[in-house]
C-alpha cells in the first residue's frame, strides 16, 4: 500500500478519492442553504404537540410561556429558534412577534437591534414594529406570528 493509499473497512482506497467524495458531501450542504430567492415557499410543517392518541392532557413545551416580559428589552426583541419566532417590544408593554426565517433566503435572522430584527446572512433589516423591509436585500416583511402576555409571561397565541 502506497502513502496516496488509505486502509477503509472496505478495502483500499485512494485519499484523493477520499477527500473528493468528502468535499462533494461538503459542497452539498453549504449549497442546499444558498437556493434562491424563496420569497414564496411555504414553511416547513410543523408536528402536533398535543392531542390525539396518547395525548395526557399535560400542558406541552408549545404551551410554555416563550419569557418574562421584563426578558424583552423596550425597542428592542428577542428571538426563540426552537419556538420559531421572535419576540419585540417596541414601547412599553407592546409585544409583537414575527417569523424568524429572512424572506430573502430562508437564513434565519440572528439578531435584534438599533430597532430592527437583523438577518446577517446577506444584511436584511426588518423593522421590531412591523416586521416591513428596513434594509434590503429582502423585499418582503417578515410574517407576523401572534403572540399574547398573561401574568407578565409573553406565549405563543
Amino acid at each position: 500500500m502506497s502513502d496516496d493509499e488509505v486502509l477503509t473497512g472496505s478495502g483500499t482506497r485512494t485519499r484523493r478519492a477520499l477527500l473528493a467524495g468528502a468535499g462533494a458531501v461538503g459542497a452539498s450542504v453549504v449549497l442546499a442553504g444558498c437556493g434562491g430567492d424563496d420569497e414564496g415557499a411555504a414553511p416547513p410543517a410543523s408536528t402536533p404537540t398535543s392531542g390525539g392518541p396518547g395525548a395526557t392532557g399535560a400542558p406541552s413545551a408549545a404551551d410554555a410561556p416563550l419569557a418574562r416580559t421584563t426578558d424583552i428589552p423596550v425597542g428592542g426583541g428577542a428571538i426563540f429558534v426552537e419556538r420559531g419566532v421572535v419576540v419585540t417590544q417596541p414601547t412599553e408593554g407592546e409585544f409583537k412577534g414575527f417569523d424568524p426565517i429572512c424572506t430573502h433566503q430562508r437564513c434565519p435572522v440572528s439578531n435584534v437591534d438599533g430597532g430592527t430584527i437583523n438577518c446577517t446572512c446577506h444584511n436584511s433589516r426588518f423593522a421590531i414594529t412591523d416586521g416591513s423591509v428596513q434594509g434590503g436585500p429582502a423585499t418582503k416583511p417578515l410574517p407576523a406570528k401572534q403572540v399574547k402576555v398573561e401574568g407578565g409571561q409573553v406565549y405563543l397565541a
